[in-house]
């Protein structure tokens, strides 16, 4: 009997994104931002307003990184060092780093990793045996969600940020963790970074006081936003300490490359030498590593570039709520914007945005969001002004009153009025 061939599926129109490629590719989807990392970049040869970078608190163009990337690059080159940490990676510069991470968000010893969503892929993996088991929220990003794709044990999702279904699923966890001979681990996210709102810590750190389980948070988008000194959403809450694993990546407020996960100094060892991950794969460059030291000192050493963010974020949030728009629940810097239409008439506001306005965001769209709803995600940042902010609110209150208009309906997603 003659079976399919594997690329039978690889058909990209017939997935949920993939359909729109040949009209929204370079446009809607993979779309090219140029020039210099700011708030006014390039798009299709044009100035555009940019919200869609996570470059949180300014460092990605910052002078003092530029020239610490430069000078680590010419130093050192790309190709040092060579191969994994455990083989011939490993160098100080490394480990200062690891630690003076891990000295920061207030935990006995940290490790890097080369990326973030590699790196939580392999954190659940090496930690996770197949007696244990996972708890996880519904909301997790898709790196925590192919994560415990790996775990061969059994998991429970809790409904989001609901802890009477969280009490639900730990009480199942538990039963299975005494029958199998395991363990529980909890995982959530500090700051959820499609719609902004935070992981209910305090009250997942509470539950430990009724509860046997570890637990494992990714605070990507909370590391040097959240808390009194940047140390992330744990910070914020006041349960740092309350907190098994702490993973962030680089990707955001350090505007750079890598990651790091920080617990107490046996766990650490303990993934040091089982993470798959980072055993298979060459170490993090070195001009990765020396940068990151320069954006960590930036991060400590001036708390008005998160002040300024601050600014920009409320400003931004106060004004989108006072002109009626529905921002959701963030309790963060991101700041999801939602609409009801489809996603032609979403991709039309977009458009208009863009095209009319000379303001660049995201969006998202079913699957990612219920159908019916369009969400434009904005990310502020240090480096925007108030007058960003106020050309926006307006450039918003328009499209959004052409969208009740009609103006935008449509059926399909087009190109129509691009230049």
């Amino acid at each position: 009997m003659k079976h399919k061939d594997v690329f039978d599926k690889m058909d990209v129109s017939n997935s949920d994104l993939g359909k729109y490629q040949k009209v929204g590719h370079g446009y809607y989807l993979f779309p090219k931002l140029e020039g210099e990392i700011n708030p006014i970049m390039k798009f299709r040869g044009r100035d555009v307003l940019t919200w869609s970078l996570n470059n949180y608190i300014g460092l990605a163009n910052h002078p003092e990184v530029r020239k610490a990337d430069a000078e680590a690059a010419k130093e050192w080159g790309l190709a040092y060092p060579m191969g994994a940490r455990m083989m011939s990676g490993q160098t100080k510069y490394h480990e200062e780093l690891e630690q003076k991470l891990a000295d920061f968000v207030g935990k006995e010893r940290g490790y890097l990793l080369n990326y973030g969503y590699q790196g939580i892929v392999s954190i659940i993996d090496a930690t996770l045996g197949r007696n244990d088991i996972a708890v996880y929220d519904s909301d997790s990003h898709a790196s925590i969600l192919d994560g415990l794709r790996l775990h061969m044990g059994k998991r429970f999702v809790y409904k989001h940020n609901d802890m009477d279904s969280l009490e639900k699923m730990l009480k199942k966890a538990e039963r299975q963790a005494a029958i199998r001979g395991g363990g529980v681990l909890v995982i959530t996210e500090g700051v959820f970074g499609m719609e902004g709102d935070l992981g209910n810590l305090k009250a997942i750190t509470d539950l430990k006081e009724k509860y046997d389980f570890r637990l494992l948070v990714d605070d990507a988008h909370g590391f040097g936003t959240m808390g009194a000194t940047g140390a992330g959403t744990g910070e914020h809450f006041g349960v740092q300490d309350k907190i098994d694993l702490y993973f962030a990546t680089f990707a955001k407020a350090m505007a750079g490359i890598g990651a790091f996960i920080a617990g107490d100094t046996h766990i650490i060892n303990y993934l040091q030498y089982n993470m798959r991950s980072q055993i298979f794969a060459k170490s993090l460059p070195m001009p990765m590593v020396i940068g990151s030291l320069k954006r960590l000192e930036l991060l400590q050493n001036h708390p008005e570039y998160r002040e300024q963010l601050w600014i920009i974020v409320r400003a931004l949030q106060s004004g989108l709520k006072e002109a009626g728009f529905n921002i959701g629940k963030t309790e963060s810097p991101v700041t999801p914007v939602f609409f009801e239409g489809s996603i032609a008439q979403g991709t039309n506001v977009l458009k208009a945005l863009r095209e009319e306005y000379n303001i660049f965001t995201s969006i998202v769209v079913y699957p990612v969001v219920p159908r019916g709803t369009i969400m434009l995600r904005i990310i502020p940042t240090a480096s925007h002004t108030l007058e960003h902010v106020e050309q926006t609110i307006k450039a918003f209150k328009e499209v959004a009153k052409r969208l009740k208009a009609g103006e935008f309906d449509g059926t399909e997603v087009t190109m129509d009025n691009v230049r």
